[in-house]
């Protein structure tokens, strides 16, 4: 496989070494299995009838549509053409819908529901680029054609030209771009990330070397194909012939988890920091031997020692007892590894997992390199690293901390950007990746900050939040913390309640001041571990989830730092105000 070079050619490897299931999708409460022969009649049918409709190598492509069997499939045919697939969140609102169509020039748009068509401005159909629509499931408006309608001129076209897709496919290099990835960002308008099919071959393959699972296996898809961490694990899974089974809502994943019994799937930490604090609540609130069983086991788990992981006779006892139970009952009992990236996550609730026997690294990178720098390897874990540089890829520290990077994954640049190109990748091609880390001696990488999340209070000291706000999140009590305080003299944060755990600890309408206690007694003890300028002196208790919906969450589930300011603009000014 090392001379495989193009997304179309990875893909076809897995393929074709694929017996069984391609994909399979859970609609309306019921899974639609795609076998590899049906997967690829539908795949080349998709690309020809793409074709008919005008699509040309170099030409870009809408894709709006949750996670799904179709989505591959689109998104393959358009490879095949040489075409650019540009993914659109089901999250992003109507204004943004807007500027990436416009932006990125698409002669055509795709979309899966009547629902999400509804929720673009409806000047979008006026772009001067756009040439057609289809539905996936439907037609949902004049003049819309359907995917079935697509299929159709498309299986015309190849009794016409029966090699086009091998002409097509043949055309295609390493250089070409395969998708412009909108960035969600947590500020501004979203940029148009430029890969490659190089770029995205490249990081597949070298993460397949990487990762804790015997394959194929059947894996689980929850994070957003949109994103370019779930997009990258796809194409492995593809290239490895793992069935990938898509989940309809988050709302259902314990339970579709037991359906599917995948061996891996990637996740975000704030999804392991729910289940964290989920089985902490239930423990909390077991009666009798059961429950005392039950928190000196998770102590135990907490407490897990990734360097030195071999369970001795107590963990084997917590194992026969708890943990064991706990893997068939929310995991499906098959799972060997999840895959943790797109935010910091907590050396407590990664023992946790581990201590339960999941294995559970983290990885790091950004949409712009593809996405992924590191990757964590068996058996060396290190608590809060995100792994080593994968193959081929350097990594460097700048002077002010700044983590560096080159080689294949590095974006071509940003669409229609050249400044903002300019300003993140150097003449000699190192990429800026706005973080803050540093590197152990034998390589391993730590992520310590965001550099435009740094802030100075009053007196001078520069505060680092991320690292405060994932120790206080660690805490079952604690779904999120922003910690707060440029040009003033302490650190205060707004502190949002997890509710799962609130309704489990202390019931349906808790005491606002018992509540704020315990979350007090929580930074007390993470207060301990810090200097006194980045001690959390005061902060505001949040009862309401943030939410994607509302703008406070990024589709991956990471704070959006700018819209929670302003929301909470008056209680923050409160905190200091009464200082």
């Amino acid at each position: 496989m090392t001379a495989i070079s193009t997304l179309c050619d990875l893909i076809d490897h897995g393929l074709t070494h694929n017996a069984g299931i391609v994909a399979s999708t859970k609609r309306n409460g019921k899974w639609t299995d795609t076998d590899v022969g049906t997967f690829r009649k539908r795949m080349d049918a998709c690309a020809a009838g793409f074709y008919s409709l005008g699509v040309r190598k170099g030409d870009r492509v809408a894709l709006h549509s949750e996670n799904s069997t179709e989505w591959l499939i689109i998104d393959q045919a358009l490879l095949s053409l040489g075409a650019v697939s540009v993914p659109i969140y089901t999250t992003q609102p109507a204004g943004q819908i807007l500027h990436i169509v416009r932006d990125a020039g698409v002669c055509g748009y795709v979309v899966s529901s009547e629902e999400l068509f509804e929720r673009c401005p409806d000047d979008m159909m006026s772009s001067s680029d756009l040439k057609w629509v289809m539905g996936i499931l439907g037609s949902y408006t004049d003049g819309m054609l359907t995917m079935k309608e697509v299929i159709a001129r498309g299986e015309g076209q190849l009794s016409e030209t029966p090699n086009l897709l091998k002409e097509t496919r043949s055309a295609i290099i390493s250089g070409d771009l395969a998708t412009l990835c909108y960035t969600s960002g947590t500020t501004g308008q979203p940029k148009g990330v430029m890969l490659s099919h190089g770029n995205l071959t490249t990081n597949a393959l070298a993460v397949a070397e990487r990762l804790p699972f015997d394959v194929p296996a059947r894996v689980l898809s929850f994070l957003p194909l949109s994103h370019s961490l779930e997009r990258v694990a796809s194409t492995f899974y593809l290239s490895k012939s793992c069935p990938i089974y898509f989940i309809e809502t988050t709302d259902e994943l314990m339970e579709d988890m037991k359906h599917v019994r995948p061996a891996h799937m990637t996740t975000v930490p704030r999804l392991l920091e729910k289940v964290h604090a989920g089985i902490m609540a239930k423990a909390v609130a077991e009666k009798g031997a059961a429950g005392l069983i039950a928190r000196w086991a998770f102590g135990r788990a907490e407490q897990h020692d990734l360097n030195n992981p071999g369970a001795n006779l107590l963990d084997k006892i917590a194992d026969k007892l708890v943990y064991g139970k706990v893997r068939d009952a929310l995991f499906g009992g098959n799972l060997q590894a999840l895959t943790s990236g797109g935010a910091a996550l907590s050396s407590q609730v990664q023992a946790f997992i581990n201590g339960l026997g999941i294995y559970c690294g983290q990885g790091y990178g950004l949409t712009e390199t593809s996405p992924v720098i590191t990757l964590y390897e068996r058996k060396k874990l290190r608590p809060g690293s995100v792994g080593t540089p994968i193959q081929d890829v350097e990594v460097k520290i700048a002077d002010d901390g700044e983590i560096l990077t080159k080689g294949p994954h590095v974006m071509l640049g940003y669409y229609n950007m050249p400044e903002e190109t300019a300003e993140t990748i150097t003449g000699d091609g190192w990429l800026h990746t706005g973080d803050i880390g540093k590197l152990d001696e034998d390589g391993h990488l730590y992520i310590t900050d965001r550099k435009k999340q740094l802030f100075k209070l009053s007196t001078g000291k520069y505060i680092a939040p991320v690292p405060i706000e994932v120790e206080l999140a660690s805490d079952p009590l604690i779904e999120h913390a922003v910690v707060i305080g440029p040009d003033f003299k302490f650190c205060a944060a707004l502190i949002v309640a997890d509710a799962a755990y609130v309704a489990n600890a202390y019931g349906p309408e808790p005491d606002r001041k018992t509540l704020k206690d315990a979350i007090q007694t929580v930074i007390d003890k993470v207060n301990e571990d810090l200097p006194p300028w980045e001690q959390v002196k005061k902060f505001h208790l949040i009862l309401e989830p943030f939410t994607i919906d509302a703008g406070e969450l990024t589709p991956t589930l990471k704070v959006r730092r700018k819209n929670v300011f302003a929301k909470y603009q008056k209680e923050m000014e409160a905190l200091y105000s009464e200082s």
